[in-house]
C-alpha cells in the first residue's frame, strides 16, 4: 500500500509537470521552439518519475513495517484516565500526553466484561463465547483456550517477519502435568500443589505465536499460582503457601487468594518486574540491530485487585491505594514510551493502549465513597455487566507521521479488531477460519473514515455468556438485568443503590438508544419492536454463521 501511494503521488507530479510543459509549449509555439519544449517536457516527466520512485523506495526501505507496542491494562475503567474523565481524582500525565500525541477513541470496547474471554478475543480476533467456555481460569486451569493451529496476532505477525513477545498476564489457560505425566487442567489450590515443575507447558504463549514470554499464567496477585513463567517453564517453582500477614490491609487489598508462592515473588512489585522484562526486550532488540520489526504485547497486572502499588508510588495521589496503583500504571506507560525514544524506535512504532474490561465492583464502590472518583464515569455498569461501564474502555493510539496528533474518534471499535488492523498495516493474510469477529480499523486510526461507521455491528458478552449486539446508536441486550453482577445486594459492597428502575419489567431483553440515552435508563424494547427483531435476528445469524466480520 505504501508503494502504491508513492506511485500515485509520483504520477500526480508527472501529470502536473506535463500540464505545465504543455502550457509553456502553447505560449512558445510562435517562436518555433515547440519541438524542443516537448522534448524537454518528456525529459522532465521521466526525470521526475525516476527521482520520485527512487526517493519513495528509499523512504519505504528506511521505514519498513512499523514496530507495534500494545499495552493492555487490567480492570482500568473509562473514567480512570484523565483525558476521558475531567473529574478524575488520579493524575495520568503519560496517558494524557499519549492522547495528545495521537488519537483517542471514545467508543471503544473490550470483547467481554471479564479477563479471560477478552484476552482470548484480543489474541485471536474471535469472540470467546464461540468456544462455549464460561468463567475465567485460576491457578492450573486449562487447557489453553486457543487450540493448536489457530492463528493468533503473534503468529500472524511472526509470518510477516516480526519478533514477537508477550510480557505479563496470559490468562487464557495452560496445561500443567502431575508427577505421572497426566494433565491437570483444574482451577483451585489443590491442583497447583500437584504440578510437576520439571515438565514443559505445551500450550504456553511460545507455542501460540510468541518468540518470547515472561509472565504469569493467570492474575499475578490473585490466582493460586504465584510464580513467573519464562518460555514454557517455571524456573523458580512455588514452595509454600503465601503469608499474607505483611501485605497491606485496606478496602482495595481483597481478592488475594492464599495460593502457593515462589521465592522472590514480591506481590507489591509484580508490575515493575514485568516492566523490567519489557525494557530488556526493547534494549536487546536495539542491540541486535536486526531489520526485523517487533511486536511487544505488554499485559499488566495493574489495576486488577488487590491494589498493591510499589513502595515508590504509595501516597503519590490523593485517591488512596487504588489511585496510587493507577498512577503506577501511568508511570509504566511513560517508561515504555521513554524506552522507544531511547532506542530510536518511537518514530516507526504504533503504540496502542487499552483495558480488558471495565472497573471492578469493590474498586468502584470504594473509590466513589472514599474519594469521589468514578472509574466507570459516565456509564452505567461496571466489570461483568453488559451495560456500557462493563466494556466501554479507554483506547489510545500513537503512530508518528501516520496518526494525526490530538485526534478524537467516535468510531465504534472492539479489541477483536486488532488482528485485522495489524493485518492491514503489515500486509498479512487472514484465512477464513481466523479473525471471525475482527474488522480492519486502520482507516479510523488514520482519521480517514469519512464520518461513516466502519463497524456495522458489534457483539458484547459477559462472564455468563449473556450476549448483546450494537448497531450505530442502537444496543440490544438479549437478556434481562446486567448479565453479570447481582444488583439486589445492599451494604458497602452491594450494588443495590445503583439500580435503575426498569421501565419495561416484563421485557425479555433490553433496547437502548445510546445517542439519546447514554445512561441506558429507558428500555425501548416494546416501543421499537422492529429494531429488536432486526438486532436479535442479526445476533442469531452471527452465532450460527460463526462470524460477524466480513471475509477478508
Amino acid at each position: 500500500m505504501r508503494y502504491l501511494v508513492s506511485w500515485i503521488h509520483c504520477k500526480a507530479l508527472c501529470i502536473a509537470l506535463e500540464a505545465i510543459s504543455a502550457h509553456f509549449c502553447q505560449v512558445q509555439m510562435r517562436r518555433s521552439y515547440r519541438l524542443f519544449i516537448l522534448s524537454y517536457s518528456m525529459f522532465l516527466t521521466a526525470f521526475a518519475f525516476l527521482f520520485t520512485s527512487i526517493l519513495s523506495f528509499s523512504l519505504s526501505a528506511k521505514e519498513g513495517p512499523p514496530n507495534i507496542l500494545f499495552i493492555l491494562a487490567d480492570d482500568l475503567g473509562y473514567g480512570d484516565v484523565g483525558c476521558y474523565n475531567t473529574e478524575s481524582k488520579v493524575p495520568t500525565p503519560h496517558l494524557d500526553q499519549l492522547a495528545l500525541d495521537g488519537i483517542r477513541f471514545t467508543d471503544a470496547h473490550s470483547p467481554s466484561t471479564v479477563c479471560t474471554p477478552t484476552r482470548y478475543s484480543v489474541l485471536t480476533g474471535r469472540m470467546a463465547f464461540r468456544t462455549g467456555m464460561r468463567g475465567v481460569f485460576t491457578g492450573a486451569g486449562g487447557p489453553c483456550m486457543i487450540e493448536e493451529g489457530r492463528m493468533t496476532v503473534g503468529g500472524m505477525l511472526q509470518e510477516r517477519g516480526y519478533k514477537t513477545a508477550l510480557i505479563g498476564k496470559w490468562h487464557v489457560g495452560m496445561t500443567f502435568y502431575d508427577k505421572e505425566g497426566k494433565p491437570i487442567n483444574k482451577n483451585g489450590l489443590e491442583p497447583v500443589k500437584r504440578i510437576d515443575y520439571s515438565r514443559a507447558i505445551p500450550d504456553a504463549p511460545v507455542h501460540r505465536g510468541f518468540d518470547f514470554f515472561y509472565g504469569s499464567v493467570c492474575c499475578p496477585t490473585t490466582d493460586w499460582l504465584y510464580a513467573f513463567i519464562e518460555g514454557d517453564r517455571i524456573p523458580v517453582p512455588p514452595t509454600k503457601i503465601i503469608d499474607r500477614g505483611p501485605l497491606p490491609k485496606h478496602p482495595y487489598s481483597q481478592d488475594n487468594r492464599p495460593g502457593m508462592i515462589a521465592p522472590g515473588y514480591k506481590m507489591e512489585e509484580i508490575d515493575l518486574q514485568f516492566l523490567d522484562k519489557s525494557l530488556e526486550f526493547l534494549e536487546q532488540h536495539a542491540q541486535a540491530k536486526e531489520n526485523a520489526p517487533f511486536f511487544l504485547f505488554h499485559s499488566t497486572q495493574a489495576v486488577h485487585l488487590p491494589s498493591f502499588p510499589a513502595d515508590q508510588f504509595k501516597g503519590k495521589t490523593k485517591a488512596g491505594p487504588h489511585g496510587d496503583f493507577i498512577f503506577e500504571l501511568d508511570y509504566i506507560v511513560g517508561e515504555l514510551l521513554g524506552a522507544l525514544d531511547k532506542h530510536g524506535f518511537a518514530e516507526n512504532t504504533l503504540v496502542i493502549f487499552s483495558s480488558d474490561n471495565g472497573p471492578e465492583v469493590p474498586t468502584v464502590l470504594s473509590m466513589r465513597n472514599d474519594y469521589n472518583h468514578d472509574g466507570a464515569r459516565p456509564w452505567r455498569g461496571v466489570k461483568r455487566d453488559n451495560w456500557e461501564g462493563g466494556h466501554r474502555v479507554p483506547f489510545i493510539a500513537r503512530w508518528p507521521g501516520k496518526i494525526k496528533p490530538g485526534s478524537t474518534s467516535s468510531q465504534t471499535l472492539c479489541l477483536t479488531d486488532l488482528m485485522a488492523t495489524y493485518a492491514a498495516i503489515t500486509g498479512a493474510k487472514i484465512p477464513e477460519n481466523a479473525g471471525e469477529d475482527s474488522v480492519n480499523m486502520l482507516p479510523a486510526l488514520l482519521s480517514d473514515d469519512r464520518g461513516e461507521q466502519i463497524r456495522k455491528y458489534t457483539l458484547h458478552q459477559t462472564i455468563s455468556l449473556a450476549l448483546a449486539i450494537r448497531r450505530g446508536p442502537w444496543k440490544y441486550l438479549d437478556h434481562k438485568g446486567s448479565g453479570g453482577n447481582n444488583y439486589t445486594r445492599a451494604g458497602r459492597w452491594g450494588m443495590k443503590k445503583y439500580i435503575v428502575p426498569e421501565k419495561a419489567p416484563q421485557a425479555p431483553g433490553q433496547l437502548y438508544n445510546l445517542n439519546s440515552d447514554p445512561g441506558e435508563t429507558e428500555n425501548l424494547y416494546y416501543k421499537n419492536p422492529e429494531i429488536v427483531k432486526e438486532l436479535k435476528g442479526k445476533l442469531e445469524q452471527f452465532k450460527e454463521s460463526g462470524r460477524s466480520a466480513p471475509l477478508f
